[in-house]
């Protein structure tokens, strides 16, 4: 008897300990996403790095969204910068605001579900103008595998992953 009982503490006391493990795993994930989230955020304007053909390409964005427990991003899909991520998602993103700045590197990945659309759309009403979830150029991407690294003047780089 005293067998069976080390045997079931054994077990309990592994799935307590591993089954939590992916679970911490994503809540980290998850506060890594927003402190990115707040981040862009707050720097308005953030600025995007494609790969067209063998050239880097740079260009303003403003749009950051979490939906899903993702970190998302839009743009036109009749745009060089949609066809560029859809043909290689690798993308790198710069932002400062102060003395401080982010670099996050990660594989965009477009979600085609009409909720994803809508609630970027929610998040930023004036794009209601020129995007709807359903005109087929509205094009959101969220962020994967991603590092995205602090950085200042004052401070030693810092780096999170998500």
């Amino acid at each position: 008897m005293k067998q069976v009982n080390l045997v079931i503490a054994a077990i309990l006391l592994s799935i307590s300990v591993f089954g939590q493990e992916p679970l911490k795993q994503e809540n980290m994930e998850q506060k890594n996403r927003k402190e990115v989230y707040d981040f862009l955020k707050k720097c308005g304007t953030y600025y995007i790095a494609t790969v067209d053909g063998n050239l880097p390409k740079v260009r303003p964005f403003g749009t950051v969204n979490i939906f899903d427990g993702q970190l998302y991003i839009q743009t036109g899909r009749s745009k060089n910068v949609a066809k560029q991520m859809l043909k290689n998602p690798k993308v790198a993103i710069c932002a400062m605001t102060g003395n401080q700045w982010i670099r996050v590197e990660a594989t965009a990945v477009e979600d085609n579900r009409r909720e994803a659309k809508q609630s970027m759309l929610d998040a930023y009403p004036d794009l209601k103008s020129m995007y709807s979830a359903d005109d087929g150029n509205t094009l959101v991407l969220y962020l994967k595998d991603a590092t995205a690294t602090f950085l200042s003047f004052e401070s030693e780089p810092r780096e999170v992953t998500f």
